[in-house]
């Protein structure tokens, strides 16, 4: 039998079921679909530019949209009965250690896992190809054959090994890719953090795929970066703080490494700075996990969390120790 995906396994018991919970959702396609995914309980549409209106001091969950503001984050925490937040994302930072105690936190995971790991591998085939020489040959009309190293046999060191980073390895391993995985604390299959410095010389493509904490902020620095061996490729998938935009960009500019950045630091990337005009460097505008059914796949995921949260267990996603 299949196993059920994350965010559809039931949790530990934790409180008393509650019959009829209100939640509070930013959008008319969430509220039409919340409605339809969680018949027994109240949805309540709320315009994240908006005072909050009727229906939102009773609201015991919240679901914040794909990019709140500061603002909605403080406005959300004063909510009178809040005993939720329910995300649409994976990235949970604006959040964590903001609540209040006794306020569950709940990410979205599993609801992007496939889309982020297409756009890892375009972007690896991408750079292990050439495509992008390719296509300045294109804008230039010039035709200039010339063989390219290829993803095959590459090895590709995926940090972060939760449903995103397994996601990837699940379709590098077919590519004839050798992945290795490391994770927070380790386990079967997966090296602790702790292993990572002696990893990157072995590795010709790292993805970043973890969180955003004090842990990973700057992980990315001059030293990592020298780490790895010439000619490998850093991805990004993950929030752009994670990385130091100043060492990266002298890696760049030497020609040693390329990367490809999906988030940056700022974002959004302002127009003239300098990763725009970067070499060796594919930038999107943080549209990894956005693809057609976004919004199906993440109020899916939501509703399963919500609806374990009114069983009175603890939701599959919800965040502990800032995970």
């Amino acid at each position: 039998m299949r196993e059920p995906p994350v965010s559809e396994r039931p949790g530990r018991r934790v409180a008393s079921p509650v019959v009829d919970l209100t939640v509070l959702v930013p959008e008319e396609h969430g509220e039409r679909l919340l409605t339809g995914l969680l018949p027994a309980h109240r949805v309540v549409r709320y315009d994240p530019d908006e005072p909050f209106g009727a229906g939102a001091e009773s609201a015991e969950v919240f679901v914040p949209p794909f990019r709140p503001g500061a603002d909605l984050v403080e406005r959300a925490m004063r909510l009178p009965r809040l005993r939720m937040v329910q995300l649409l994302t994976v990235g949970a930072d604006p959040w964590i250690t903001r609540l209040p105690a006794g306020v569950t936190l709940s990410t979205c995971r599993g609801a992007h896992s496939v889309p982020t790991a297409e756009w890892v591998l375009m972007v690896l085939l991408a750079m292990f190809r050439e495509l992008p020489g390719f296509l300045a040959d294109t804008r230039e009309q010039r035709w200039r054959p010339r063989p390219t190293r290829g993803l095959f046999g590459r090895r590709v060191l995926v940090v972060g090994a939760g449903d995103v980073g397994r996601t990837i390895a699940a379709r590098l391993i077919p590519s004839d890719c050798e992945v290795t995985l490391v994770g927070r604390r380790g386990g079967e299959g997966v090296h602790p953090v702790t292993a990572l410095p002696g990893l990157l010389g072995d590795h010709d493509a790292v993805v970043l795929v973890v969180p955003l904490t004090e842990q990973t902020r700057g992980l990315v620095d001059a030293a990592f970066l020298a780490a790895m061996p010439d000619g490998a490729v850093l991805v990004n998938a993950a929030r752009g703080a994670i990385v130091d935009t100043g060492a990266l960009l002298a890696e760049l500019r030497s020609g040693r490494l390329s990367a490809a950045l999906d988030v940056t630091d700022p974002e959004p990337l302002p127009a003239g700075h300098e990763l725009w005009s970067a070499p060796n460097l594919i930038v999107t505008p943080h549209i990894g996990g956005a693809a057609h059914g976004l919004y199906e796949r993440a109020y899916r995921v939501a509703a399963a969390q919500i609806a374990a949260f009114a069983a009175g267990e603890e939701p599959p996603n919800a965040v502990r120790d800032g995970y």
